[in-house]
C-alpha cells in the first residue's frame, strides 16, 4: 500500500486515470450543466438527489442508495471491509425554489446559480469514479462517494451530521474529503464553528398612546443589540458575531407584542465560541430584566424565547495526518502552493468527531458564489490540474495498491 504521491503520480495506472480525466473533460462539463439545471433549493434536494443516485448506479458503485435524510451514497470497494475514505460534495444550493438555474455558456465560462457551489464538486466525484476505473486503480481502503444534503445555511450540515451519527457506514469512516470551492491551493484544515439563534422578545403590547409606559419588547431588543455590539472577540483565532435579520410589530401606533432577530456567532475556537455564547445569553437576560424594571408590567412582563437554529461545531485536522500530507503533496504536484485556511464546511462535522477531514477544492476558476451571477471557467488546462490534484490526494489517502 502506497501513500507517497510521487510514486502514485508516475505509475502507469494513475497516468491512465489522468488521461481519462482529460479525455472525459467534455463529459464532465456536460454533467455540471445537467446537474446545475436540476433545482436543489434548501431542504428540497430530492430531484437532484434522484438524478445523482442514477448516475452512481450507472457508474457501477456498490450499495447505491439514499439514506434516511436524503444523502446519496455509493461504495467503491478497496481491498477490505475496514476503514473508509469519504469523498463528498453537497447537493444543495443557497437559492430558493423558483430561481432560474438555466446555464448560460460563453466560451469556457458557465454562468448559473450554484454552478460552482457545489455542482462542480458533484461532477468531480463522477469524473473521479470513471478515472479510477479506467486506470484500474485499486485502493487499500474502500471509498464511499457521497452527495450530501443540507450543507448550506439553515441546512446546518444536516446531511453529514446524519452520516456520522445514523448512517450504516458511520463507524468505519477513517478520513473525509469534501470537494467544495474553486481554487485548488485553498486547503481547509480548520472548521469555523457557529451558533445561530432566533431571539424573540415578547410583551403585552398595547396602544402607543393609551398604553404608553408599558414595557416594550423593542426596547429590550435594542438594549440587547447595543450590548452585543460591544462584545470583544479576538482576531486570532478568527471570531465574529452578527445580528442579521429582524421582524416584529403590527402597526406604527401599537406597542409590539413581539420582535425578533436572528444572530450568528462564529469562531475557529470552540472555547471562544462558547465564551461569546455565554456573554450573548447574559445580555439577553439583562435586557429582559432591565425593560421589566423600566416599564409598567401591569398587563404582563417582557419575556424571551431563544431558539437555536444552527450549530456547526469548530474543529481542526492536524497537519501530520495522512489526508493533509497527501493533500499538500498533491496540490504541489500540480503546480500550486498550498494555502491553509479555516472555513465552515461539511468537514466541520468529522473534525468534531475526531476524524481527519479537509475541504479540498475541485479546481478551475470562478466567482460570485451565492449570487445569481455565479460563474465558473472550465478551460481545460487549469480545470484538469485541479481535478488531477484532487484525484491524487484521494488515492494517496485511501492507499494505492501496486500490481
Amino acid at each position: 500500500m502506497i501513500h507517497d504521491t510521487d510514486t502514485i503520480r508516475v505509475s502507469a495506472r494513475f497516468q491512465k486515470a489522468t488521461e481519462d480525466l482529460r479525455a472525459g473533460h467534455d463529459k464532465f462539463v456536460g454533467e455540471i450543466i445537467t446537474l446545475t439545471e436540476i433545482p436543489s433549493p434548501p431542504f428540497k434536494e430530492e430531484r437532484r438527489a434522484a438524478a445523482y443516485e442514477e448516475m452512481f448506479k450507472a457508474l457501477g458503485l456498490e450499495d447505491v442508495q439514499r439514506d434516511g435524510i436524503g444523502n446519496v451514497t455509493g461504495l467503491r470497494r478497496g481491498r477490505g471491509n475496514g476503514p473508509i475514505v469519504v469523498a463528498a460534495a453537497h447537493l444543495d444550493t443557497v437559492f430558493p425554489e423558483g430561481t432560474d438555474v438555466k446555464v448560460r455558456r460563453e466560451g469556457t465560462k458557465l454562468f448559473a446559480p450554484g454552478v460552482g457551489d457545489d455542482t462542480r464538486g458533484l461532477a468531480a466525484l463522477l469524473a473521479f469514479i470513471r478515472a479510477l476505473d479506467a486506470g484500474g486503480i485499486e485502493t487499500e481502503q474502500d471509498i464511499l462517494f457521497v452527495g450530501d444534503v443540507g450543507e448550506e445555511g439553515k441546512g446546518d450540515l444536516r446531511g453529514v451530521r446524519y452520516l456520522f451519527t445514523e448512517n450504516a457506514y458511520r463507524e468505519r469512516i477513517a478520513s473525509f474529503f469534501t470537494f467544495d470551492g474553486i481554487e485548488t491551493q485553498d486547503l481547509v484544515t480548520a472548521g469555523v464553528g457557529s451558533y445561530r439563534y432566533k431571539v424573540a422578545f415578547k410583551g403585552p403590547g398595547g396602544h402607543s398612546l393609551g398604553a404608553f409606559g408599558t414595557v416594550n419588547p423593542a426596547y429590550a431588543l435594542g438594549t440587547f443589540l447595543v450590548g452585543m455590539s460591544k462584545i470583544e472577540v479576538p482576531g486570532d483565532p478568527r471570531s465574529s458575531y452578527c445580528a442579521s435579520t429582524f421582524q416584529g410589530g403590527t402597526s406604527v401606533n401599537a406597542i409590539p407584542e413581539e420582535v425578533w432577530t436572528e444572530i450568528d456567532l462564529r469562531s475557529e475556537s470552540a472555547e471562544v465560541l462558547n465564551r461569546v455564547d455565554g456573554e450573548v445569553k447574559a445580555l439577553i437576560d439583562a435586557a429582559v430584566a432591565g425593560e421589566n424594571a423600566r416599564g409598567d408590567t401591569a398587563n404582563g412582563e417582557i419575556s424571551v424565547e431563544l431558539t437555536q437554529i444552527g450549530n456547526r461545531p469548530a474543529g481542526t485536522t492536524a497537519h501530520n495526518t495522512t489526508i493533509v500530507e497527501a493533500s499538500v503533496a498533491a496540490i504541489k504536484a500540480y503546480g500550486f502552493e498550498p494555502a491553509f485556511s479555516a472555513s465552515s464546511t461539511d468537514a466541520n462535522i468529522p473534525m468534531a468527531h475526531g476524524v481527519p477531514a479537509v475541504k479540498f477544492s475541485h479546481g478551475g476558476a470562478g466567482g460570485r458564489a451565492h449570487t445569481v451571477d455565479e460563474w465558473i471557467d472550465v478551460e481545460p488546462a487549469l480545470s484538469l490540474r485541479g481535478l488531477n490534484a484532487g484525484l491524487l490526494a484521494l488515492v494517496a489517502t485511501a492507499g494505492f495498491v501496486e500490481g
